[in-house]
């Protein structure tokens, strides 16, 4: 059942720790199976993930056909209705503008000394995406992973999505060349991240990897860290509705149900103010339900993970207090002066501001990317972006004068450290 809280009670602190952590178990492990999948692709390379594309996606392929071809892409892109694809164009659109201001600045300067500092920032050479596959896969996410890639500078785009029985959303092969992603292959499952991780026969490595998984997936994202890097091992989608008793229950409904529709182990909780507000929400939910498309899943998710959390004060440092320990992966601030409330808050993957700002704006068309911290790591992490994908490197230069400004302090530290080939190689350079 919906849990129902009220911060005024003494025992509300425990009660809201026990709903966070209620989606938090471990579950049925899977971490035998992806291991095995992993050194089988790293061993026996294509073999491998033809045999694993056969068994779990009911799909032949050979080293030839892993590869989506120029000429397959354009007849599948084909079929993609044109209102679909004008929408996808927008939303590239605003996607690449935003990320376009993210383009950080080098640093180079001399300092007081004649010391050259500076810090000069680089994209990395070779990006992996994982897509979901099949009818039902989403195209909003090709783009809001690939787009921030493209704009900083990534050369090389790959994109593994599942295809099973052969069954592929054109609308992801139009998002993909909107993105310009270079190469498509079609597999999925802990052996795409294999491929992209370690490379086959056809395939070339990678250096990061990111989108959304199953659990062999984020799974198998884990094991690969180190090799490769990561975008985040995101869970089930969450969202934070605050909102006062002038907002519509069945906005707020809609938009709680939003994200219970995507998992059944998704949150959506709901901060109010006004107890009867909290009702109204409570049956206009359970209305929402009766004609939702996907209701098994919302309702699961509602039922088992769903809270109503009652406040005093709406603009209050116990609301933000409450906001911040949940750290929610979406915040919509649905109030009449979404600005009191926002300075007050410092952890969320993403914040929307107002009642005209559904969290299906930011998901879709807005241009902040929708890929977020989940399970309260936006307490400490941030979602994808531009610097998702680019590394800065220091740069050091010494003038004649600057260095003998800087050896006799430098070698000094270097002897009290104990090694002496770093005071050598100052001394070695002076008169000291």
């Amino acid at each position: 059942m919906t849990t129902f809280l009220s911060a005024s009670e003494t025992t509300f602190d425990a009660a809201l720790d026990e709903l966070l952590a209620r989606r938090a178990g471990e579950g049925t492990s899977v971490g035998e199976t992806v291991g095995a999948i992993l050194s089988e692709v790293r061993r026996r390379g294509d073999a491998a993930l033809i045999d694993y594309t056969a068994q779990f996606d009911k799909l032949s392929l050979t080293a030839q056909t892993l590869r989506f071809s120029e000429q397959e892409r354009v007849a599948i892109e084909a079929e993609c209705p044109a209102d679909v694809r004008e929408a996808l164009s927008l939303a590239a659109a605003r996607i690449r503008a935003f990320h376009a201001r993210q383009k950080p600045q080098d640093i180079d300067y001399v300092d007081d000394i004649g010391v050259r500092l500076g810090m000069r920032w680089s994209a990395v050479d070779a990006v992996g995406m994982y897509v979901p596959g099949g009818r039902a896969a989403y195209p909003s996410s090709v783009l809001m992973n690939a787009i921030p890639a493209q704009v900083a500078g990534v050369r090389r785009l790959v994109m593994v999505v599942p295809t099973p029985g052969g069954e592929v959303n054109p609308a992801i092969l139009v998002a993909a060349r909107l993105a310009g992603v270079h190469e498509i292959y079609r597999i999925g499952g802990a052996q795409a991240v294999a491929a992209l991780a370690y490379g086959t026969e056809t395939i070339a490595p990678v250096q990061l990897i990111v989108g959304p998984g199953n659990a062999y997936v984020a799974e198998a994202k884990r094991r690969v860290f180190g090799k490769v890097g990561i975008d985040m091992i995101a869970g089930p989608s969450e969202i934070l509705v605050v909102a006062d008793r002038e907002t519509p229950a069945a906005w707020v409904a809609a938009d709680l149900l939003s994200q219970a529709e995507h998992d059944p182990d998704a949150q959506s909780i709901l901060i109010t103010d006004d107890h009867a507000h909290a009702e109204a929400v409570m049956d206009a939910v359970a209305k929402a339900l009766e004609t939702l498309p996907k209701r098994q899943i919302a309702e699961a998710s509602w039922r088992d993970y769903g809270g109503v959390i009652v406040v005093q004060e709406m603009y209050s440092e116990r609301t933000a207090a409450i906001i911040n320990r949940i750290a929610p992966e979406h915040l919509e601030l649905a109030v009449a002066d979404p600005q009191r409330l926002l300075p007050m808050i410092r952890h969320a993957g993403a914040i929307f501001l107002g009642r005209h700002t559904p969290e299906a704006i930011g998901d879709y068309i807005a241009g902040p990317s929708h890929v977020l911290p989940t399970m309260q790591t936006a307490a400490f992490s941030s979602g994808l972006s531009v610097y998702s994908f680019m590394k800065k490197s220091s740069l050091i230069g010494c003038s004649p004068e600057a260095f003998t400004a800087l050896a006799a302090p430098t070698a000094l530290l270097a002897d009290t450290e104990g090694l002496g080939a770093h005071a050598l190689s100052v001394r070695v350079r002076s008169s000291l």
